[in-house]
């Protein structure tokens, strides 16, 4: 309706036009002068015509339908700015993402990446800090599946994998790291130690999602992978409590920091052990009992994973180590497929939401600037930790074929890497350009973890058909 009134008004513009140029165009041929007169006049009813056609409002007032409805479409853009337009881009990613990159037969991980860096770079998402957080709550919930899968009697029986194993692929790597760190790249004794510790660990979020997919939690190779992760978590406590220290904003000493970091592991595990022989089924059975109880198991279920989780983040721990340890509690109540089944959904989405996040860290213009530096750094890292966990691993024994998988698969920097290279900023120890650097090669660092699993996977069959 609009579009026909508007071409009826240039129907009549034109119309006007003619008629007021044959009353003023006629003229002698001969006369230069009229000529001049006569185009002149041509100008003056174009400019006529012009100011007739645009004289239509198109979006600029309220007084007609298209002038309402542009000012309907600029109040919707106002109203969908911000925390609505940037739910809506998540929530579509963590459904499409998965189909997309089945289709096109890559690791829905990778895509979830290569998604978080178009975002960032299209503008997509504008409030990344809140983002960030929504993406660390499904870490947490990860964390709290992979508890549903371990009882105690299963945890003792991987002592090896988490005292031996773990603990020696973390020492040598964070020393030699740090060695590199302060010879050849010249950072202060301070900032090294920060860089070696924290590039010794692995992200959780992307090997246990890995080891899920490909249902090997419960190998030998899953659960030396499993059993390392577990004891990288630990070595947060003393990472997070001597931070201070190096900057000199605290005034305790390394023997402090020690003492400090044993008791808050001991208070956190008193009360979330207490907690959980005393309180914890009493609490499901009561939910179990009652009618249409539903929304109060998921109630319960998100209480306890979060309040655990928040109890260690609070006294200086990994909060994904809380949020472990009440997966464990659980999975020893009758409870435990239930709340698995409910809890699984929350998880998936949010730690979608994680890996799309990692892409936000990837930093466009410096990787264009510092290629070959970029490069040779997320190669270093990534050979280094391979070899070394690959060594460790070969020491107690493990053959290598599933040596081999798990240095391969533990080979990227790993999610705390944000928080402590971040905090080492805030604090003096690491420039802004340096943490930035730093930043971009960790999350290339595990853009390459799905394919460095497929490539070991394939070598341990060949490695296995070699042995037999």
């Amino acid at each position: 309706m609009i579009s026909k009134i508007f071409w009826i008004k240039c129907v009549l513009c034109v119309a006007i036009m003619s008629v007021e140029a044959k009353s003023s165009s006629f003229v002698p041929r001969d006369s230069s002068l009229s000529n001049i007169s006569f185009k002149r006049t041509q100008m003056k009813h174009n400019d006529s015509f012009l100011e007739c056609v645009l004289s239509f409002p198109r979006g600029g007032g309220s007084s007609t339908p298209l002038g309402m409805m542009g000012e309907a479409v600029d109040g919707l853009k106002s109203y969908m700015n911000g925390a609505k337009a940037d739910s809506l881009v998540l929530l579509s990613t963590t459904a499409l993402n998965t189909p997309l990159c089945q289709r096109l037969n890559i690791s829905p991980i990778l895509g979830f990446l290569l998604l978080g860096l178009i975002s960032k770079t299209r503008g997509w998402i504008q409030d990344f800090h809140t983002t960030e957080m929504i993406a660390d709550l499904g870490i947490v919930l990860f964390l709290f599946e992979m508890g549903l899968h371990l009882d105690l009697s299963t945890l003792l029986s991987m002592k090896r994998d988490v005292f031996g194993i773990g603990l020696g692929q973390f020492t040598v790597t964070a020393t030699l790291i740090g060695i590199i760190s302060k010879t050849l790249l010249k950072y202060s004794t301070a900032a090294a130690i920060i860089v070696g510790w924290s590039l010794a660990l692995s992200s959780s979020a992307f090997v246990l999602q890995l080891l899920k997919d490909k249902n090997e939690i419960n190998s030998e190779y899953g659960k030396s992978s499993f059993g390392t992760l577990l004891l990288q978590d630990l070595m947060v406590v003393p990472l997070l409590v001597i931070t201070p220290i190096l900057a000199g904003t605290d005034n305790g000493t390394i023997s402090q920091a020690v003492t400090k970091a044993t008791l808050r592991i001991s208070l956190a595990l008193i009360t979330i052990i207490l907690f959980g022989k005393s309180l914890l089924s009493p609490l499901f059975d009561t939910v179990a009992n009652s009618r249409n109880n539903q929304e109060s198991t998921i109630g319960l279920i998100l209480s306890i994973v979060f309040g655990m989780s928040f109890l260690t983040e609070g006294l200086g721990l990994s909060n994904t180590l809380g949020a472990f340890l009440a997966g464990m509690l659980i999975a020893e109540t009758p409870h435990r497929h239930n709340v698995e089944t409910v809890a699984s959904p929350f998880r998936g989405i949010l730690v979608g939401i994680f890996f799309f996040t990692v892409g936000f860290e990837i930093d466009l213009s410096m990787i264009r600037s510092q290629p070959i530096t970029v490069a040779s750094t997320v190669l270093g890292i990534l050979t280094l930790k391979a070899a070394i966990a690959t060594a460790i691993c070969l020491g107690f024994g493990l053959p290598l074929s599933t040596s081999q998988r798990v240095g391969l698969v533990l080979s990227q920097g790993g999610e705390f890497a944000f928080v402590a290279f971040r905090t080492a900023r805030s604090l003096g120890l690491l420039g802004e350009e340096e943490t930035k650097y730093l930043l971009t090669c960790v999350s290339l660092t595990m853009a390459f973890t799905p394919a460095l699993e497929g490539l070991g996977g394939k070598w341990a069959k060949k490695l296995e058909g070699k042995q037999d």
